[in-house]
């Protein structure tokens, strides 16, 4: 079970101005999303350039005047729907509310579309929301995540089939598998990130805590726990977006190349006292005097381990002078690269 809170929080300073939206929660999640940004001119004081496309604090017992219910159901139990409520602990019961999901083993959808869709284009965008896994017994696994989609889908049907442009949050299943799902939906495809944005121990306790995805129009992304980055960086470097290069498939590796980085010493032999029997005959064992070899067979004294022995012997390692390096075929410039990859039209 998962609480889903409304608490806004300020986002980092931002360099341009951007876009902010919160758009649809989906499966154990919680909701709560702002923008900001600051347009620094010559030594003035920062401005602070704000656009909200949604937001959502849960307050009022009319949310569900802006909000649809989903009874889609995925194969392992029935459709949920979420309630209004604060939880089952908290520091004021009217500031945090939220919405949750009440039934265990139940799939909890439910989405709420935009006054006026928009795109990215040209601005930062701000995704933010804070969640709540209040409860964690047993085996608990539970997703609490946030889905960017356009706007045309049938909200009454709204589940884990609908094509989005995003979708962001925590997924954790006991205290093994606990990341930060940050995913892109790519000419159809839905991209992954590699490796996965781990969460440590602390993270993944029953408080709430706020998670905050930040993309730029240069490509850069930032992935915050608690207004803590927990990971940076390029969209290409993490994601499988198309390389900006691709293997030449006519180019082969030449029979003649070396690979072979160090090599066995050729000037290196075994010494002739090197002793490389671990086990031997014991010397000091005798026959019994009782052994009958016409009946007990050929007396042998029994293995022990070898005083002598020094471990298998090895040539020691030389750079190989033939070594022409880790050998790459061609590039080629590839005809579906695209540079700019942060942007989503239509998002609503």
């Amino acid at each position: 079970q998962a609480e889903l809170l409304p608490i806004l929080h300020a986002c980092p300073l931002l360099e341009r101005p951007c876009s902010m939206i919160a758009r649809v929660l989906n499966v154990w999640s919680p909701i709560a999303l702002a923008c900001l940004a600051s347009l620094s001119l010559g030594r003035a004081p920062s401005v602070a350039a704000v656009e909200v496309y949604f937001e959502e604090r849960f307050r009022s017992a009319d949310w569900e005047q802006r909000w649809v219910h989903s009874t889609w159901k995925g194969g392992n139990g029935p459709a949920g729907k979420f309630e209004w409520s604060a939880g089952q602990w908290f520091a004021d019961e009217v500031e945090q509310k939220g919405i949750r999901t009440p039934n265990n083993m139940h799939y909890h959808s439910i989405s709420s579309k935009l006054a006026t869709p928009f795109s990215n284009r040209g601005k930062d965008l701000v995704v933010q929301f804070s969640v709540k896994h209040e409860r964690q017994e047993f085996s608990f696994c539970g997703g609490g995540y946030i889905k960017l989609l356009g706007r045309d889908f049938d909200q009454e049907n709204f589940g884990g089939g609908t094509p989005y442009r995003i979708m962001f949050g925590p997924d954790i299943c006991g205290y093994d598998v606990a990341r930060i799902h940050t995913i892109f939906t790519w000419q159809g495809k839905n991209l992954l990130r590699h490796p996965d944005i781990a969460l440590d121990y602390d993270d993944k306790n029953e408080h709430s805590h706020l998670y905050t995805l930040v993309i730029k129009p240069d490509n850069k992304y930032s992935v915050y726990l608690d207004l803590k980055e927990k990971a940076s960086g390029n969209l290409h470097e993490h994601w499988d977006f198309p390389n900006k290069t691709h293997n030449d498939p006519t180019d082969k590796k030449p029979d003649d190349w070396v690979d072979e980085k160090k090599i066995d010493d050729p000037t290196k032999t075994k010494p002739a006292d090197w002793v490389d029997e671990q086990r031997i005959r014991d010397p000091e064992a005798e026959k019994p005097s009782e052994w009958d070899e016409e009946e007990d067979g050929i007396w042998e004294s029994p293995m022990v381990d070898n005083p002598k022995y020094k471990g298998p012997w090895f040539p020691e390692k030389i750079d190989n002078p033939e070594y022409k390096g880790e050998w790459a075929p061609k590039q080629l410039n590839n005809p579906d690269y695209v540079e700019d990859v942060y942007e989503f039209d239509d998002i609503g």
